[in-house]
């Protein structure tokens, strides 16, 4: 069987106003001033390491997360949007017969949610996430994780991200990639990672994964 793993945040859904509204209240809680800028690259790394790079000490990492997911568990999640076409995609690759499953480094919990609200879980087989403590939202060993539960064969299998995170985690357990430039990444971010394959709408998912694994 093949088996198409597939990012959520950038790839499935447009996500970026609730992660950085949660991550600006976090910031506030913390006596720091709001996130201001573009803050695109922090759609898809872990939290740690996004509030990392805002200047966050070690010490008080858990407790920036902790205030990021009280309000990101609250209101956070349903500030999303679903990518036009997605749901058509994803009923084509279950019409060939494809082993779906969604692997966000997303906290499950949340990502359950999203996927349940917009439809998604309908299509997938299994959704692969992070845990509370941070175990897996790195996506070398997410993807690690999804291969040995799902029983997926690696010569049958694909990673479709719109990080580069995706792609070389990918690489790093031996799959092809599709990168999807409509994300938060954009075309040279995915291109310099060595996506396999790389796509500019989403209504190009399904073929550009058929052209991969065929």
């Amino acid at each position: 069987m093949k088996t198409v793993f597939l990012d959520l945040d950038g790839t499935l859904t447009d996500a970026g106003q609730g992660i950085l509204n949660s991550v600006s209240y976090a910031l506030e809680k913390m006596g720091y001033a709001p996130f201001d800028g573009d803050g695109s690259w922090m759609v898809g790394p872990p939290l740690w390491d996004s509030f990392r790079v805002l200047g966050i000490p070690e010490s008080r990492l858990d407790d920036a997360v902790q205030y990021y997911r009280d309000r990101y568990a609250d209101i956070g999640w349903l500030e999303n949007s679903l990518y036009c076409g997605v749901l058509a995609e994803l009923s084509i690759m279950k019409a060939r017969g494809y082993q779906l499953c969604i692997t966000t480094s997303k906290h499950n919990t949340y990502a359950r949610k999203i996927t349940k609200h917009f439809g998604i879980s309908d299509f997938m087989d299994h959704e692969f996430g992070s845990e509370s403590d941070g175990t897996r939202a790195d996506k070398t060993t997410l993807i690690k994780y999804a291969l040995t539960q799902s029983n997926a064969n690696v010569e049958k299998s694909i990673m479709v991200g719109d990080r580069h995170y995706d792609i070389v985690g990918a690489q790093n357990n031996g799959l092809p990639s599709v990168g999807v430039a409509y994300g938060y990444g954009g075309h040279q971010e995915l291109e310099k990672a060595g996506a396999t394959k790389i796509i500019s709408r989403p209504a190009d998912l399904s073929t550009a994964i058929s052209a991969v694994l065929e």
